[in-house]
């Protein structure tokens, strides 16, 4: 899938070191808390490519046309069903820091929720962030997502105490108006 500045497309193989070197990034720490393996991030990437055949949407490598080759990845993903908002389809993303401030997050976001509701065929997808994550509630009005404060939780997978346990809730429909697309 493209956009006028990405292509959004399956992983491959050398996307797994710059991605491992994202999920580690300390700005992007700052917001995920947590730091996986190589190991780690390499099954994620596998996950998320079986999640991409299994439904046909999933988290897609993001690159910029005729630039950078890997920034990151945005799509929609499967909601954990430890978390209150499951079962359900949630957007997500995580770019490098080198590449925020350019809107490619909010651009790739709006192509996903579009691909999810019209090609995918969902009928609700979901965002959740930590409530601290600013930046990410900004990509979600954006691409308007509608806050939803009596969903907000607190992350199971977040240690009691963390700045990063409670988060909040976003949602979209079938017909929602995105300013970008």
């Amino acid at each position: 899938m493209s956009t006028g500045r990405l292509l959004l497309r399956p992983f491959e193989e050398s996307d797994l070191a710059p991605f491992a070197a994202l999920n580690v990034h300390p700005r992007v720490v700052e917001t995920l808390g947590t730091t996986p393996t190589r190991a780690q991030s390499d099954a994620m990437v596998e996950r998320y490519g079986a999640e991409l055949e299994r439904e046909g949407w999933g988290f897609w490598a993001v690159e910029v046309v005729g630039g950078a080759h890997f920034i990151g990845m945005v799509g929609l993903h499967t909601v954990q069903p430890t978390l209150p908002c499951a079962p359900g389809v949630e957007a997500g993303w995580r770019l490098h820091p080198d590449w925020w401030g350019h809107g490619y997050a909010t651009e790739a976001a709006a192509a996903s929720l579009h691909y999810g509701f019209t090609t995918g065929g969902l009928s609700d997808i979901v965002a959740f962030t930590a409530a601290v994550n600013l930046r990410s509630q900004a990509v979600m009005e954006r691409i308007g997502m509608v806050r939803e404060p009596d969903g907000d939780f607190d992350h199971p997978g977040v240690a009691e105490g963390s700045p990063l346990k409670r988060h909040v809730l976003y949602r979209a429909a079938p017909g929602h108006t995105s300013p970008v697309r």
